[in-house]
């Protein structure tokens, strides 16, 4: 039972890191035994794993087949509206609460991915695990549980907001200034500068759709 329960956890937790780095996108028809296949564990726990998901929204019925869910404009505002008030939170208890190891941790990942700027796919990874950080040094576990569902939604946009001209560079000055106010111990100045943070990169990801759409009429 316990083998069983723990096939079932790595099968979940590998198809979701593959739609996370792009290997499936929104619209992406996922197959049991292809998916088996790929990850070397049987149909049971992949069959599991896609019923899980797809009671978490991440997953959609296409008829009889499982496809990689979409958000469509309201759902995207809706999720950055939450993500927003999630995250501010976090900083400003990471403000409050984060060893120095913790804060330390931060500035680290600031400095190094600077030299991410130019690489959008590898910038996204580095900003995933800038936030990841930033939530557990809130040291919150309710909070953090919630987020990790909130990013898990994230992963069902087709692209990043760091795409965008520019953006890398602009980005990575608001992680600074987010952990400048960590170092501080500023909640108020932690919780502002990841709420300015995350709303400009939805105004940037408005942007890239707006772009879409004209190019596709």
């Amino acid at each position: 039972m316990a083998l069983q329960k723990q096939q079932q956890t790595d099968a979940y937790s590998m198809i979701l890191e593959a739609i996370d780095l792009g290997v499936y996108r929104p619209g992406d028809r996922l197959v049991e035994s292809e998916l088996a296949e790929r990850f070397g564990v049987s149909r049971t726990p992949i069959r599991e794993a896609l019923q899980r998901l797809e009671t978490q929204s991440l997953l959609a019925r296409d008829g009889r087949s499982l496809i990689v869910a979409s958000l469509d404009h309201n759902q995207m505002a809706e999720l950055y509206v939450v993500r927003r008030e999630l995250e501010g939170l976090a900083a400003r208890l990471a403000a409050q609460h984060a060893t120095a190891e913790e804060v330390r941790i931060l500035r680290d990942m600031v400095e190094e991915d600077n030299a991410l700027t130019e690489d959008p796919a590898a910038l996204a990874r580095a900003n995933r695990r800038f936030h990841k950080q930033i939530h557990l040094a809130s040291h919150n576990r309710y909070l953090v549980q919630q987020l990790d569902l909130v990013h898990r939604t994230m992963a069902l946009m087709a692209t990043t907001s760091l795409a965008a001209q520019g953006r890398g560079a602009i980005a990575q000055e608001e992680h600074d200034a987010i952990v400048r106010a960590v170092e501080a111990r500023d909640a108020d100045a932690a919780d502002e500068a990841l709420r300015e943070h995350i709303s400009v990169a939805f105004m940037t990801r408005l942007k890239q759709d707006a772009i879409l759409r004209r190019d596709e009429s």
